[in-house]
């Protein structure tokens, strides 16, 4: 019997590359997404279930994971349903601040809170998060992006004590900038007193963004070794980009790091 996995934003990058990965493999895969009605490429896989989900929707998610148990008891959830928000905090609006926290936080844990009882019951599940390395280097601009992934890893550390006894495992894949339209997508704010420093940053960043980054195919591989590995590790740095933050960080401290970030994209001396 084909085991089961649920995916949220699968509808690019990411998400969707990951579902096409495990329906390559035999799972059958159920693919979540605000318009599935855009989507042309699952729709041709057999194995492919797509809903629509938008996962600040409270009531669409408890309906959407009961229609998926319907299709076969889930084996995987993998919560990768995420925007990005960029921009200096004071140019954002309450709005806004609510989406990002909403989606990446919030919306994340229900979804799992939803599937609890079925793993629950059958004794066995694995929760698998996308996390992202922000959460360990601090880049400037995206602070509550990044609270939000940080948040996720320290949520799931918690879990892993209550859900230990059910059977239940609790992962994070923290994988860094990735070659996707994420970027592109992600709501801009701007604020005229940090116009300056912004562009700089800016500036930086497309400097940065010629090296070479982790492709989500790449990524999408680490997910399903993660899945597969029957361990019961926690955290996982996925793709070179991340490994080599972990590594940076784990040898210079947190300190050091961000003076060199406040360098490397702002131009700003320590004594400054």
């Amino acid at each position: 019997m084909s085991k089961s996995i649920f995916i949220t934003g699968a509808s690019s990058g990411l998400g969707k590359v990951t579902a096409k990965l495990f329906a390559s493999k035999g799972w059958t895969v159920i693919a979540t997404m605000r318009r599935p009605e855009k989507e042309t490429e699952l729709t041709k896989i057999s194995n492919v279930h797509l809903f629509k989900l938008d996962i600040s929707d409270k009531r669409q998610i408890i309906e959407v994971v009961e229609e998926a148990e319907k299709i076969g008891p889930i084996d995987v959830l993998i919560n990768n349903a995420a925007f990005g928000l960029m921009g200096p905090f004071e140019g954002t609006t309450e709005e806004q601040l609510e989406q990002q926290i909403e989606t990446n936080f919030l919306g994340t844990i229900l979804v799992t809170k939803a599937f609890l009882p079925f793993f629950r019951k059958r004794k066995k599940g694995t929760v698998i998060t996308i996390t992202s390395s922000t959460a360990n280097i601090p880049y400037p601009f995206v602070a509550v992006y990044a609270a939000t992934k940080s948040a996720l890893e320290t949520w799931t550390e918690g879990m892993s004590y209550e859900l230990n006894g059910f059977g239940i495992r609790m992962k994070t894949i923290v994988p860094a900038y990735m070659q996707t339209n994420f970027g592109v997508n992600a709501q801009i704010v701007s604020h005229q007193d940090y116009q300056e420093v912004f562009d700089r940053y800016i500036t930086a960043m497309k400097a940065d963004s010629s090296a070479k980054r982790d492709t989500p195919e790449s990524i999408a591989n680490v997910v399903y070794e993660v899945t597969t590995d029957n361990k019961k590790q926690l955290h996982y740095t996925a793709g070179d980009l991340s490994t080599a933050e972990y590594g940076w960080l784990q040898k210079e401290g947190i300190e050091n790091v961000i003076e060199t970030m406040n360098k490397r994209f702002l131009g700003i001396k320590p004594t400054e």
